[in-house]
């Protein structure tokens, strides 16, 4: 880091992502610092440095000894240790000791008390509700939202004509003719978890999913204008269902609110959607299968009279950016679901469907809203003709 760019980020002051500490004595209080850094997308720490973001400075000796505590820190109190990196950045008013520690891997991350700590703004917190705690297993890969069991919703609460359906077309045999009991069948197919239909099994094929899931639903409203705090609205639905059914209401939303453009067709023709429709087939499946299912929160489809706007709960997975996934990255944060869907809804789970839409209609804007815990899809719609 050059000292220039040392004393932008001072300038700046503290935030979720910047930590200013004027010395260090206690291994504990770093070691909860590392922590919640780990936990909350990675961070740094200027050691040297007072609150309001003026430079105290460190000797030679203290550098010394915090380079060991940091150490000792990390690799003791941490669990399981991490490996943040030191760097010695010279300001007019002496050395700042520059501690990087990075988004970890293997979440959660707990200090040597066995607490799970994040970032709260500047500030740090235990992580203390369930979904916060979710999201963290979440995050390693170690639990996924799609197999946890929806108690209340089991074998008897499943569509059979619609799965025996989808049963015979993707194995070319009823569900009378395989010898399976219909539970063991759904456990094999990753749907049931003990005596209840996982969410992924809740979402693809029950009867009424939101009886016990509520908030798996879409939200869908259209504005006259351009604001979100319009007390009118031209149409607004909550869109409930199994997953394919509120795939297709909402696509049906989408066209009903929306114009057709004549082009050069005839005035009798029915003419072309105003955004191609596989822009809304990309955009609407990647919210459905990608959200973030341990948030309680709908999927939110808003449309204006400029724009149309897509709201996910939670942010991208992992270390994925807007960046990766302009240009084809994936990861797959529901992988039940992210199966199934390739087989009921026009999804390929390649990491291809953001390029497509990208490719047919390039005013898309993706916002990720990490402290918001959201993820939002905006799409400009052209002016009408005159």
């Amino acid at each position: 880091m050059e000292t220039s760019e040392l004393i932008e980020v001072l300038g700046r002051g503290e935030d979720s992502r910047h930590q200013f500490e004027a010395n260090i004595t206690n291994v504990a209080s770093l070691a909860e610092e590392i922590v919640a850094f780990s936990n909350s997308g990675g961070g740094r720490i200027f050691i040297g440095v007072n609150d309001d973001g003026s430079v105290k400075g460190l000797s030679k000796e203290d550098i010394s000894r915090l380079n060991n505590l940091i150490a000792n820190a990390a690799s003791q109190n941490v669990r399981p240790a991490v490996n943040p990196l030191t760097e010695n950045v010279s300001h007019p008013a002496g050395i700042v000791l520059v501690v990087t520690i990075p988004d970890g891997l293997t979440k959660p991350y707990m200090d040597s008390r066995g607490v799970i700590l994040v970032k709260s703004g500047a500030n740090k917190q235990p992580a203390s509700s369930r979904e916060e705690l979710q999201r963290l297993f979440q995050q390693s890969g170690l639990i996924h939202a799609d197999e946890t069991p929806v108690h209340g919703l089991g074998v008897g609460d499943i569509d059979l004509t619609y799965f025996g359906t989808f049963f015979q077309e993707q194995f070319g045999e009823t569900l009378t003719e395989q010898r399976l009991s219909l539970p063991q069948l759904l456990a094999n197919l990753n749907l049931l978890s003990g005596s209840s239909l996982n969410l992924a099994g809740a979402l693809l094929f029950a009867r009424t999913p939101q009886f016990r899931l509520p908030t798996c639903i879409v939200k869908a409203v259209a504005f006259p204008g351009t604001s979100v705090t319009d007390d009118r609205y031209l149409d607004s639905r909550d869109i409930a269902g199994k997953l394919a059914d509120v795939y297709r209401e909402a696509m049906a939303f989408i066209k009903i609110n929306t114009h057709a453009i004549q082009g050069d067709r005839s005035v009798n023709s029915v003419g072309m959607p105003e955004v191609p429709l596989i822009v809304w087939q990309e955009l609407i499946a990647n919210a459905l299968v990608h959200r973030d299912y341990f948030i309680s929160a709908p999927v939110r489809l808003l449309l204006f009279a400029d724009r149309v706007e897509i709201i996910s709960p939670g942010h991208l997975p992992n270390n994925l950016t807007v960046a990766n996934i302009k240009a084809g990255n994936s990861n797959i944060r529901n992988p039940i679901l992210a199966s199934f869907a390739a087989k009921l809804l026009p999804y390929r789970g390649l990491g291809s469907g953001i390029l497509r839409a990208l490719r047919a209609y390039p005013q898309i804007e993706f916002i990720e809203d990490r402290p918001g815990n959201l993820f939002k899809v905006i799409v400009a719609r052209p002016k009408p003709s005159s």
